[in-house]
């Protein structure tokens, strides 16, 4: 199983400012004062290699650390130090063969918004997701978003379905975020917590963050200010402040956002209702493919495995890509 980070940087110097990275351009990076609220533009001291970590950048979105602010430049800093993480969650480099692109730190949870009409989400898509936030020990709760486009059968399909999810211990909020329902739910499940929010093109993303966020313009105007002047960004992820201590991480690029350097033989560990039945099997190298004596499979047989679930397994276990 993968653990959290170790502290892979030397001791940081007293006497400096600690803040939060809230965006980042590739080679600067925002950060948020923590004592003061205000903006950095901030640049990394050296260069930091992560320890037992091949990854294209030293520094996430929600990293925490400590910076001097340069005197020659007005809101400018260099960050000389990064703290410990609890956690991360990382994709695979779009630029790097073999290295992973770390995508955000410190997370309290990650909230999957998922839509079951217009368009639909599959099963290999949510479960492809959940099996990564298992990998990095991130809680997951699903947000079913767009209720106002269900009818009586699409609301019973959405019972059952969270129904599945919550046995595995994902639960789950429903939403409406075109017309605001469900959406104060969503926030007091944001409460004073850092959180990851996904999901793929056509969900509703974007709309519901306007509604938790609603000066959002003015939020990613005040970032961009320090983060666009005239050098090339790629974002990532972007830390929006909700109200003070609480905050989400908004994640574009989800698509890319899969398993990375999961060996097969650990994959089934990933999943909570396969993980009751390890050691169970006749072989212990089993795969729960073909075996005879396989645990699993007899509880797929006997509906004590979700069908949906096993389908996943098999096809992450195979290598395909479940992007929708």
């Amino acid at each position: 199983m993968k653990t959290s980070a170790d502290s892979y940087l030397p001791d940081g110097p007293t006497g400096l400012l600690h803040g939060i990275v809230v965006k980042s351009t590739g080679s600067w990076y925002v950060v948020r004062g923590l004592e003061t609220g205000e903006l950095y533009r901030c640049r990394l001291r050296g260069k930091f290699k992560i320890k037992g970590l091949k990854a294209s950048n030293p520094l996430a979105v929600g990293d925490h650390v400590e910076f001097s602010i340069e005197a020659q430049t007005e809101g400018a800093g260099v960050i000389s130090h990064i703290a410990k993480r609890r956690n991360y969650i990382v994709r695979k480099s779009v630029h790097k063969t073999g290295h992973v692109h770390i995508v955000a730190a410190n997370l309290d949870q990650a909230l999957l918004v998922v839509t079951l009409v217009s368009p639909a989400t599959s099963f290999g898509f949510i479960d492809r997701f959940l099996v990564t936030a298992e990998a990095y020990h991130i809680p997951v709760t699903l947000l079913f978003n767009k209720t106002d486009l269900y009818d009586a059968e699409g609301f019973e399909y959405q019972a059952e379905i969270a129904g599945m999810y919550a046995s595995l211990g994902y639960p789950s909020r429903t939403c409406a975020a075109t017309t605001g329902e469900g959406v104060a739910e969503i926030d007091q499940l944001l409460d004073g917590k850092v959180s990851l929010l996904a999901g793929h093109s056509g969900v509703g993303k974007s709309t519901l963050i306007n509604a938790l966020v609603p000066d959002l313009d003015l939020k990613t105007a005040e970032i961009s200010e320090f983060s666009d002047k005239g050098v090339h960004t790629t974002t990532f992820a972007e830390m929006l402040e909700v109200r003070p201590g609480t905050f989400i991480i908004d994640t574009p690029g989800i698509k890319e956002l899969g398993l990375v350097d999961l060996p097969p033989a650990e994959l089934a560990g990933y999943f909570p209702e396969f993980r009751a039945l390890l050691g169970q099997c006749r072989y212990h190298n089993c795969q729960h493919t073909h075996e005879p004596g396989c645990a699993v499979r007899e509880a797929v047989d006997q509906g004590r495995i979700a069908l949906p679930r096993y389908d996943s397994y098999l096809s992450m276990l195979a290598g395909e890509d479940n992007r929708h």
